[in-house]
């Protein structure tokens, strides 16, 4: 009989899954750094790992051995369910408590520099004239659509060590953009 119809073992396939997850996970960080967070994300990583040890996984763990109770579990949407989800959530808390475990909490309040630094709050002014103010954060917080991006992205690395009245120049897509620096400020 052909391997295409034979039935692979469920959990091996969910185990390969879950470590190709974990990998993929960590990629997003380079290799070898810290993981710079502010006061306010760690606290919200340690809070959501509150959350799903204490709140959620409890909750998933009743459902699944009361759909196990029930009987035949392989057609068992309840169970089957339930267990993808219990994947998902111990998955969550692998990531979480690597994050926390890798993290360098630094406060931007105890910044005392005229260079742009983790933590800065910068305002910049485009070739256009355009400016746009950005907060530098650690990577599990960056919202860029709010102006908050991540110390590893390529705007925050053309920013770094300058100061004001700096002029860098940002490689994008599209091809070389100079920014000038025209305010700089550490917030907590």
């Amino acid at each position: 009989m052909s391997k295409a119809f034979t039935k692979e073992d469920s959990n091996q396939s969910d185990s390969l899954q879950d470590d190709q997850a974990d990998a993929e996970a960590d990629a997003q960080l380079p290799r070898g750094t810290r993981n710079y967070m502010t006061p306010a994300g760690a606290e919200k990583l340690r809070s959501e790992l509150k959350d799903l040890l204490h709140q959620q996984r409890p909750e998933v763990v009743r459902t699944v051995s009361w759909a196990a109770s029930n009987g035949d579990r392989s057609e068992n949407g309840d169970y089957i369910y339930g267990k993808r989800r219990l994947r998902e959530i111990d998955r969550r808390i692998r990531f979480l408590q690597r994050r926390l475990d890798n993290a360098e909490v630094v406060d931007p309040a105890s910044q005392k520099s005229e260079r742009v630094l983790f933590g800065a709050t910068v305002t910049v002014l485009d070739e256009e004239g355009a400016r746009r103010t950005y907060r530098i954060v650690g990577i599990d917080e960056a919202e860029p659509s709010r102006g908050v991006i991540s110390w590893i992205s390529p705007l925050a690395r053309a920013v770094f060590n300058s100061r004001v009245g700096d002029v860098v120049t940002l490689r994008t897509p599209r091809g070389e953009e100079e920014l000038e620096i025209v305010g700089l400020e550490y917030r907590a």
